[in-house]
Formats: structure tokens, sequence, C-alpha cells
């Protein structure tokens, strides 16, 4: 697609949004749709298919009785942590991301009045805004996921789902969580600033790419992410020679069964971010605070990687805040014992 033809399509999206009735500001391209099939009233929106991940979170914070479904099953830790109006939803399948299951006849016997996905707004997944109700004839808007707008995000989907109040209450603490975090880094020299490896996986060999959705926390927060691709993929496989060669200051784990690798392969001890006691599990309850999905679940994953990589700028503990997200967020209560659990290994 070129750089005209996004353009222009991302263009008429907007104006179709505008003629929904919905705020949208002027020159905005991050809310992407098909103008022949008009999002429906925010107030007549009763049942929603979020077509991934991210969406899915999305709409569980913002009006969790609308979800249909999840497009991915969650264990019973996650879902004790979940919003309660969503504990006990099934799972319907999704139609974005790696793994894709639900098909058009199978989002047609849901009967949603939309379909929301989040993400990044690339070709592949701005077709699908067109396709899909082509196909079904359920309306299907893409609204952009990148972590820097969350708070706009927050509030476009409060919008939509006809609960704006909630949307700007929860945008406002995403706004104040991004301004503080990286407020106190950007003084920071480029000599203090950690290079970082995101290592996903048991064998911790697949990684997500600078510049992608999936690991793009490391950059927000002013550090350098090692692993590099220019084939547009966000996610991929190195070998553990790259890696050594990278050297990476931190590494940052998704699974804890990498830790367990870490012990039994000699040649990951010789890294400095393991000689050095930097490597760290990141919490991934109810859903990752870095990654797994990238959604607005990686709110309160800013404050925890910013005290992993700048200790001597987040000294205070971060308990008071991990309590105000979860209860704010998901509507969970934590108490001790919950919240000691958040980030120990299972």
């Amino acid at each position: 697609m070129s750089g005209l033809v996004r353009r222009t399509a991302r263009l008429a999206a907007v104006l179709g949004w505008l003629a929904s009735g919905l705020p949208v500001r002027a020159g905005d391209v991050s809310v992407v749709f098909d103008p022949g099939h008009p999002l429906p009233p925010p107030g007549s929106v009763t049942r929603v298919l979020a077509a991934g991940p991210p969406a899915a979170v999305l709409v569980a914070v913002l009006a969790p009785d609308k979800l249909l479904g999840w497009p991915f099953p969650l264990d019973e830790t996650a879902r004790a942590l979940a919003p309660p109006a969503t504990r006990d939803l099934p799972v319907v399948g999704r139609l974005t991301g790696r793994g894709g299951t639900a098909g058009a006849e199978a989002v047609a016997a849901l009967h949603p009045d939309l379909i929301i996905d989040s993400g990044a707004n690339d070709p592949a997944y701005v077709s699908l805004t067109r396709r899909i109700p082509e196909q079904t004839g359920i309306p299907y808007v893409l609204l952009d996921g990148r972590l820097a707008d969350t708070p706009s995000l927050l509030v476009r989907a409060g919008q939509l789902l006809g609960v704006p109040e909630r949307g700007q209450v929860l945008a406002d603490f995403a706004r104040q969580t991004l301004d503080d975090v990286t407020g106190r880094i950007a003084p920071l020299p480029a000599d203090r600033r950690p290079s970082v490896y995101l290592a996903r996986g048991a064998d911790g060999l697949e990684t997500g790419w600078a510049g992608s959705i999936n690991a793009e926390m490391i950059e927000t927060l002013g550090a350098r992410n090692v692993a590099h691709a220019d084939d547009g993929t966000a996610i991929g496989r190195v070998s553990l020679e790259q890696v050594l060669r990278w050297d990476p200051d931190v590494i940052l784990a998704l699974s804890p069964a990498f830790l367990t690798e870490l012990e039994r392969q000699p040649l990951w001890q010789s890294l400095r971010a393991v000689r050095q006691n930097r490597v760290f599990l990141v919490p991934s309850k109810p859903f990752g605070w870095i990654d797994g999905p990238p959604g607005v679940n990686r709110v309160i994953g800013l404050r925890w990687l910013a005290r992993q990589l700048y200790p001597q700028l987040f000294p205070e503990d971060l308990g008071a805040s991990i309590r105000r997200f979860f209860q704010l967020f998901y509507g969970v209560t934590l108490d001790d014992r919950a919240l000691a659990t958040l980030s120990a290994p299972p």
C-alpha cells in the first residue's frame, strides 16, 4: 500500500468517524474503519467482539459487561485477577495476530454490535477493517494501540463503548504514569541508559525487534533494544551466538522456564546481565506487564520496568501503584499475599 493510498484510506476512516458523531481531533489518523459500514451509536453498543488480545483487555477494563468472550485462554490465576464480569467468559477465538482461529461464520454467530481491534495500524490489520464487514455486515474498528498513545486510546474506546467518563478516568491515570516515568528518565545521558534483550519463550531465543509494538516499552523508557530486523516483522528468532555478541546490560524474561534454561546452559552465564544479576522475570498476571498482549495492561509495567532499569531514579515501593492500577483498571483489590506473588515465579 503506497503512502498516498494509506493516507487516503485513513482520511476516509476519519471522515466516517466524524459522521458517527464521536469526537476526533483534527488530523487524527489513528482510528481506521470502513465508512461503508458506519459505526453504531455508542449507546447502542452492548455486544462487543475483540479481534485480538490487546482489544480484549481494552474492552475488559472499560466495559467488561459488553465483552462477548476472550480471544485466548486464561488460566485460573489470570481469571481470578481479571475484571470480575469477564472471569467466566468463554474463549471465542481471534481474528488477528498469530494463530487466528475465528472465521466469518463464527463471528456472525456471536451477533456482536461491533468488532474492536487495537494495535499497530499496518496494512495487514487495516485490510481487516474492510474485509470483515464485507463478509459479516458487522462494523469493525481498528484503534492505534501504541504505548505512548494509550491515554488517547482509552478516551476513544470509552466513547465507542458508551462509557466516556470511565475512559477519561483510565486515560488520566495512564497519562500521569507516562509523564512521571518518562519525565524522570529524560535527563539521563546516553551512557547511563542500558541495553536490553527481551527473551521470549522457554529457550529465550525469540525476541521482539526494536521498533515493534511488542518491545516498544524498552524504547519508551529510554533504553536500547539490542535486537534489530529490517524485514518488517515484530517478533523473530535469534541464535544464542547473536545474544552473546550483543551482551546486553539487562535481560527481560517473559517465561519462567527460561530462568531454568539460564542455569542449565553455561554460555548464558557468560553474559553481562547474568553475571550482574540483571535478569528479570516480567510479571504476567492477569496479563503481561510488557507484552502478552501489547495492550493497556502495560501501563503498570511502565513503573515496574522503570524500577528495574533505573533503580536510582525509582526508589519508591511499587505496592501502592500496583494496588491502585489493579483496583482502577481491573476492579480487583489486592491483599498483601496477592501483591507479593504477582512478580514471583510460579
